[in-house]
């Protein structure tokens, strides 16, 4: 039976994201999802989903001091377990996070995180509310996803990803604005899936059975 986990590093209320991955894994008989702060539980998992909200360098000193730290690199980079980050989740798979002090995120996907910065002045930080979604490069996660589906966004620091062919999607928010960011068996959504009605649930679903 398939194990996908959730990991809790009090980085936030996951009730909403472990309920939608719940329905969508009997959606897709993917198996069972559960929420843990258990380093072996991490240890035994086929997928890995790190959500996230709040500041960078409070959620990265948080994982890194919780006891999943070493399971959770050792799951994704030596044994290569598709592993999906949410939100500040996403963020913390870059080199460097820029918000209130230069923070070292985990060097997954090459580039840092900065303030949002409109052209147009009158749009306003945090990005808040629904966008539509531009793919830049097809991958499983985005079947049956279209371009100018749209996703719930919650922010104000997004991901300068350093080489393109890592942002697979952006939406336009006067400005590019990074938001899904992928490579081998690693995946980031800047927005939220779980309350981005049926197109987030799609991605969920489609991450659920994704077999890098």
């Amino acid at each position: 039976m398939s194990l996908t986990v959730l990991i809790d590093y009090e980085s936030g209320n996951l009730h909403s994201a472990q309920k939608a991955f719940e329905r969508m894994a009997v959606d897709a008989d993917a198996g069972d999802v559960v929420v843990t702060s258990d380093a072996d539980v991490v240890a035994r998992a086929d997928r890995i989903v790190l959500p996230g909200d709040g500041a960078f360098p409070a959620c990265a000193a948080a994982l890194r001091g919780a006891g999943v730290f070493e399971a959770l690199v050792d799951a994704v980079e030596t044994r290569g377990k598709p592993f999906l980050g949410i939100c500040v989740g996403m963020q913390l798979m870059a080199s460097w996070g820029r918000e209130y002090e230069d923070t070292a995120g985990l060097g997954w996907i090459d580039g840092e995180v900065v303030r949002i910065t409109p052209c147009d002045p009158g749009l306003k930080v945090p990005h808040m509310g629904w966008n539509d979604l531009v793919i830049e490069t097809a991958h499983p996660v985005f079947d049956g996803i279209a371009i100018g589906d749209h996703a719930y966004f919650v922010h104000s620091y997004q991901f300068d990803v350093a080489n393109d062919a890592e942002r697979l999607a952006h939406v336009d928010y006067a400005g590019d604005v990074t938001a899904v960011v992928g490579r081998d068996t690693m995946l980031g959504m800047q927005f939220h899936p779980e309350k981005s009605q049926d197109v987030g649930l799609r991605m969920i679903r489609n991450f659920l059975t994704w077999a890098p």
